[in-house]
């Protein structure tokens, strides 16, 4: 009995002096691997939300900044007044707003940062014959003052409305520019730029808006007095239905070390040509 105790015992040393080399071997190959696979692993991810208009821009940004870094960046497009909320009530590191802060905002201490200007294209089904509209005539249609598409230069139809929810910083842009706050006549308002370009895509008699950085080839980009949005009338004023995007930070609280990281990186001049990239124009 006292042979086998024996035995056990130092087969249960031998085990534990094998374990104990594995363990020791792993952790000098975490010490001795990839920094940014180390960071990856233990920084916590930057947080971003709002402007589902911004998903493209700070898509492109995250990839950059977590390929440089290691550290990943979310982003929960809930739209412009939602990311704003969630700054505010700090569920998220950075809100995005494709809208300047309002004087309220402002008050609770939340910060606006310019750091692109976006054009608001004006789209219609890719069947439709009108290519142009004057910014009198926009105002008319979406107060619904002009109602048929015969009346703007097109074919004989009704013209159906399609626009964003209340909280949009699109919606909000498009109708301080054309005048018609608070005084348009939507047949329906959605709640992402990809559902306003999807339900203008499959009906022929729809004019919506939406981000120059998110319209696809499945719709039409007409131009306002002439003059479609594009990188250069963009950045020279002369297309007028413009906006900026805007990074939403508190003025009183200090981002977390990768947040800050992140922040600054997107406010860089080795992020202008990520941002011009993603179709808009870097604001510095």
């Amino acid at each position: 009995m006292k042979k086998m105790i024996g035995f056990l015992t130092a087969a249960l040393l031998f085990t534990c002096a094998l374990t104990g080399c594995g363990s020791s071997g792993s952790g000098n190959e975490g010490e001795n691997g990839n920094e940014n696979e180390a960071v990856s692993a233990d920084a916590k991810a930057v947080s971003t939300d709002g402007s589902t208009s911004m998903e493209k821009v700070i898509g492109a940004l995250g990839e950059a900044f977590k390929e440089n870094n290691g550290i990943p960046v979310t982003y929960s497009p809930t739209g412009s007044g939602s990311g704003i909320t969630a700054v505010a009530e700090g569920r998220c590191d950075i809100g995005l707003s494709s809208r300047e802060l309002k004087e309220e905002e402002i008050a609770k201490g939340l910060k606006g940062t310019v750091l692109a200007l976006d054009g608001i294209a004006v789209i219609v089904n890719p069947d439709n014959p009108v290519a142009d509209l004057d910014m009198e005539t926009i105002a008319k249609i979406y107060k619904g003052e002009i109602t048929n598409w015969k009346d703007a230069g097109g074919n004989d139809g009704e013209i159906v409305l399609i626009g964003r929810e209340a909280n949009s910083g699109t919606r909000d842009g498009f109708e301080s520019i054309t005048d018609t706050k608070d005084a348009c006549q939507y047949r329906q308002e959605l709640s992402s730029t990809g559902d306003v370009i999807t339900t203008v895509m499959n009906n022929p008699n729809a004019i919506g808006y939406a981000s120059v950085a998110s319209v696809k080839d499945s719709v039409k980009t007409i131009s306002v007095d002439n003059i479609l949005p594009t990188e250069e009338t963009i950045k020279d004023g002369s297309y007028k239905i413009q906006r900026p995007f805007v990074l939403v930070t508190k003025e009183d609280t200090n981002l977390s070390d990768t947040a800050q990281k992140f922040y600054d990186f997107c406010l860089s001049e080795d992020a202008k040509t990520i941002i011009t990239s993603a179709g808009i124009v870097p604001a510095n």
